[in-house]
């Protein structure tokens, strides 16, 4: 009986940075789960990858090569859904600088990304789901990929904890104003995990350590753990969780 409130059954899914890391690892979970896809990324050879792997779960998946700081791009392939009842917001980047080296161009890349482009996407697909006649009953979510360091912060992250915490504080305000219309909005805040993105920081061998030296449970978060939690976001079996952030951090931030 509970485990039915997983079953994605009829959803429409949109991921975005979906051709590799999180965004793949939640695309196919989705998929598993038994959702139809919409998935974006900037790479068609990786949208295509992704696309053969959740077919063995005979799910409808769409495929959009788009840049998602091109608003009026993104814009065009929202409308065009049927419906969307799911938004997986995972897209963003991270350049680590300290804090007195930050190149401004840096700065203002990583908001663009980061904050404006999951502001924007959210909008618009908050803007989708109202259209759906029966969204009250049967509701929506969004789920923005956000960080441990939207909650805290570490060396050379000043700026990526600046676009994270203003991830955090904008899900609170979405989830407040989309409530009365069963729109669900929650973070999803990862430790570090070994993805293509942060493999190549924990090349450095003292960063690795020291990373592992803050996190309890004594290792680094496997793609599938942020899958799963994303799944159960997504589900009615979190139909009454909304504003909040959900730490896949291994404690790390219970210090």
């Amino acid at each position: 009986m509970y485990l039915n409130k997983y079953n994605l059954k009829n959803k429409i899914a949109l991921v975005t940075g979906a051709g590799k890391g999180l965004g793949k690892a939640c695309a196919i979970a989705l998929a598993e789960a038994g959702s139809n896809l919409v998935i974006i990324s900037r790479t068609k050879k990786d949208l295509v990858q992704v696309s053969k792997i959740t077919k063995r779960f005979k799910v409808k998946c769409k495929s959009y090569v788009c840049d998602i700081t091109n608003y009026n791009e993104i814009k065009k392939i929202i409308n065009s859904q049927p419906k969307i009842d799911v938004l997986i917001n995972n897209a963003g980047t991270n350049i680590p600088e300290y804090f007195d080296k930050v190149k401004r161009e840096n700065m203002e890349y990583l908001v663009k990304i980061n904050t404006v482009a999951s502001f924007n996407l959210a909008q618009l697909c908050a803007l989708k789901m109202l259209k759906t006649k029966n969204r009250k009953k049967i509701g929506g979510s969004i789920v923005n990929m956000s960080s441990q360091m939207g909650h805290v912060s570490g060396p050379k992250r000043s700026v990526y904890s600046m676009t994270k915490f203003g991830l955090e504080g904008l899900t609170k305000g979405m989830a407040l104003d989309l409530a009365k219309y069963n729109i669900r909005v929650n973070t999803i805040c990862p430790t570090f995990v070994v993805t293509p993105m942060t493999k190549k920081f924990l090349k450095d061998q003292k960063f690795k350590r020291d990373m592992l030296s803050n996190i309890p449970l004594g290792r680094f978060a496997e793609m599938s753990e942020i899958s799963s939690a994303v799944v159960f976001l997504a589900s009615d079996a979190a139909s009454m969780i909304t504003g909040t952030s959900l730490l896949v951090d291994g404690g790390w931030t219970a210090r």
